[in-house]
């Protein structure tokens, strides 16, 4: 349905613009939509064709009544109670805007304002837009208005506050029956609108229990409620005299809880508080300048380029905007002066710092244009120049202070004659020395969501080793989606992806097919440069024991690295990156996760091109090439945790008393007089217990073994 409205709009545009295009060919107007029923005070139409010269007029008119026609259109003005105005949308169109001036609220009985509707029926009319060039009509727009009275209530609703009791000692609802606002219900003894008189004819039928008002009936207890007539003798010792506030009928109403309000959603802008500049700087603080405002840096806020974002202390950041280019932007960001970013900035320590600017002029912009225009481009050419590429800043810090900021800020002329879109940069580095100041993955153990921290050995001995730190990655195509243009984004951990770039290869490249798998090879080691991977979120630079090494499955052909005019085989299209991890401890409730191991390896494809359907330029022109993918992915794989010891070979092969492995079960005699037993109540079975313990006894007195033993007895005592 969507799609059908969407084809019926665009139509509907494609049909006004054709006809606009020939009527400025033709010097002709005419207005679009030419008859408009209206039952607002509002109307809207559009005058297309060359309207250089063309004046408007207003009048009322109404049908003949022996033909019920029109008159024609007139240029002479009328006085009305429409306003209206005219805005020019380009050299062929003209939006012809009409207002109704006159209030629509109905008059009251004694309303001396004559600017109101006698009836609920206000407008009832017929208007005419005509479109003159010297007095003469060229067009004219028929607008039949039918508008209704607003109706509001007589007394509007007071912005008062309604005061609910506490239900602790009344109920929320004191009259249930009263259902009628203003008028008294029949048989509703608790109705305050009830007179007296009313109350009379049904005060003997009140409608009874707490739809009738009865919510807090005073208890039994209670001394008043008794009469002399039925009250037993010990009732005036035993009753209870007590407020009525102090009722436990108020318990079937309140829950002895309260809830706090909760706000809504809300689509207004938030109020942000003012900035309050801190006297030290922490991890994650904002950065304040001299003048007590934040330090701002364009960034991406929830998808969302915001020019003026502010800069955290120790977070570093490396976003990219895109900027749709009809014109030279003249504003910040695209357009900056190095004396507005060479400003001062709070330490953190009670003094400032100065922002260095350097300037770097870039002598290829086309990384930063994407044309997005297919039609045939246009012969006025759009140059803008000194156009702000780039904003690379280094924070150098010590401590919870900031020592020096340095900013590099890339800008480059860009010449267009299509539509395009400009993307830029702008990043922020914290450095402490010449090590960047990059946060840990977790501590001790990794978190979810945090980068994989990888590196690369540059001094080693037997226990201590340099570890310069680096990451992980994956491929992040842009909107071209090519190899030559995608970016890599690192491998965060515990999030399993996929992603891949494009690479353009021709069938004069599928005879080097040796050449083709170098490159190919070539990048995806660009996505690994690393040789270690931490065990943990915050390793030691200088121990090799927080660090494990990475193993890379070398591609072992089946092929034999075949090769043919038309198909290469075995191309490593595909990294694959396997991570195994166990959950060691946990530290406040959240799991501490390490690494064991990490596995990279290379799926082959068979690569060929596509003739089949219409895509045969490639096939025949050896230059032409088609798109071939190269993808990356993740895998994160948990160790399981066998909390409980090994089992002895005795303990696996004896069964004499596992009741799961044996018919006989003798821990389970007593079964029936224990707790955990629910056939029957505890009682009777404690019971059956006993007179069996009895019968036993008996048993054994009477038994073969006592007898042998009275006899052995009568024979030592004679």
């Amino acid at each position: 349905m969507a799609n059908v409205v969407v084809l019926l709009y665009s139509s509907f545009f494609t049909h006004v613009l054709l006809f606009a295009c020939v009527a400025y060919t033709q010097n002709i107007v005419v207005f679009q939509p030419s008859f408009v029923i209206t039952t607002g005070p509002v109307v809207t139409a559009v005058l297309l064709g060359n309207t250089s010269g063309i004046s408007l007029s207003l009048r009322t008119v109404s049908p003949s009544n022996t033909t019920g026609n029109i008159g024609s259109p007139s240029c002479v003005a009328e006085e009305t109670n429409w306003v209206l105005t005219r805005e020019q949308l380009g050299k062929t169109a003209v939006r012809v805007h009409l207002r109704l001036n006159q209030s629509l609220h109905l008059c009251g009985n004694n309303d001396t304002n004559t600017d109101c509707c006698e009836r609920a029926l206000c407008i009832l009319e017929a208007l005419q837009v005509s479109a003159c060039v010297d007095g003469t009509p060229q067009a004219s727009l028929l607008i039949q208005a039918k508008i209704h009275a607003l109706l509001v209530p007589a007394n509007p609703g007071s912005d008062n506050k309604t005061v609910i009791p506490n239900q602790v000692y009344q109920p929320l609802g004191p009259c249930p029956c009263d259902l009628t606002s203003g008028a008294c219900d029949i048989l509703c003894c608790c109705d305050t609108d009830c007179s007296n008189e009313d109350l009379k004819l049904f005060s003997s039928h009140c409608l009874p229990g707490p739809f009738g008002g009865q919510v807090s009936p005073a208890p039994d207890y209670q001394c008043s409620v008794q009469s002399t007539g039925n009250s037993p003798d010990w009732f005036p010792f035993l009753c209870v005299n007590s407020p009525p506030e102090n009722n436990p009928y108020l318990g079937h109403f309140y829950k002895g809880d309260t809830i706090a309000p909760k706000p809504g959603p809300s689509f207004q802008s938030p109020v942000l508080p003012a900035p309050v500049p801190v006297d030290v700087y922490i991890q994650g603080n904002p950065i304040f300048t001299l003048n007590g405002q934040y330090f701002t840096v364009p960034q991406k806020v929830l998808g969302l380029c915001v020019n003026n974002a502010p800069v955290a202390f120790l977070k570093n950041f490396n976003y990219e905007c895109t900027t749709l280019l009809l014109s030279c932007p003249t504003g910040y960001p695209l357009q900056t002066l190095s004396g507005n970013l060479s400003i001062k900035v709070k330490n953190g320590q009670g003094g400032d710092v100065v922002v260095d600017v350097t300037d770097e002029v870039a002598a290829d912009t086309s990384p930063f244009i994407s044309i997005i225009d297919a039609v045939a481009p246009s012969d006025e050419m759009l140059v803008c120049e000194n156009l702000t590429l780039a904003l690379d800043y280094k924070f150098y810090w010590r401590e919870n202070g900031i020592t020096g900021i340095t900013l590099t800020r890339t800008i480059g002329t860009i010449i267009l004659n299509s539509r395009a879109t400009l993307s830029t940069k702008y990043s922020a580095t914290f450095l402490n020395g010449e090590f960047s100041g990059e946060p840990n993955s977790g501590n001790p153990g990794y978190q979810v969501g945090r980068p994989v921290v990888a590196g690369i050995v540059e001094a080693l001995d037997s226990n201590k080793g340099l570890i310069k730190r680096t990451s992980v990655n994956v491929w992040k195509p842009v909107s071209d989606g090519l190899c030559s243009t995608a970016g890599m984004k690192p491998v965060l951990f515990g999030e399993n992806s996929t992603s891949g770039c494009l690479l353009p290869v021709s069938r004069q490249n599928l005879t080097q097919c040796s050449l083709l798998r170098e490159t190919v090879t070539n990048l995806q080691a660009d996505l690994i440069a690393a040789t270690y991977v931490a065990k943990s979120g915050n390793p030691d630079f200088l121990t090799m024991a927080d660090w494990i090494n990475i193993s890379f499955v070398t591609l072992n052909s089946s092929t034999a690295m075949k090769n043919s005019t038309s198909t290469c085989y075995d191309i490593p299209a595909h990294l694959h990156i396997h991570i195994w991890s166990v959950t060691t401890s946990v530290v406040e409730g959240v799991p501490q996760r390490e690494i064991r191991a990490l596995q990279v390896s290379n799926s082959p494809s068979n690569w060929a091109l596509d003739c089949g359907g219409g895509a045969i330029s490639s096939c025949v022109d050896p230059e032409e090439p088609q798109l071939f993918s190269i993808t990356s992915s993740v895998t994160f794989i948990d160790i399981p945790i066998n909390t409980r010891p090994a089992k002895t070979r005795f303990y696996i092969n004896f069964t004499e008393y596992d009741c799961n492995r044996n018919d006989v079960c003798w821990p389970e005699l007593a079964f029936p007089i224990t707790k955990y037993y629910t056939g029957e109540p505890f009682s009777q079975s404690l019971a059956k217990g006993m007179i069996l313990v009895f019968f036993f006894i008996v048993a054994s007195v009477l038994g073969t073994p006592w007898r042998q033993i009275r006899q052995a007895w009568n024979n030592s005592a004679h």
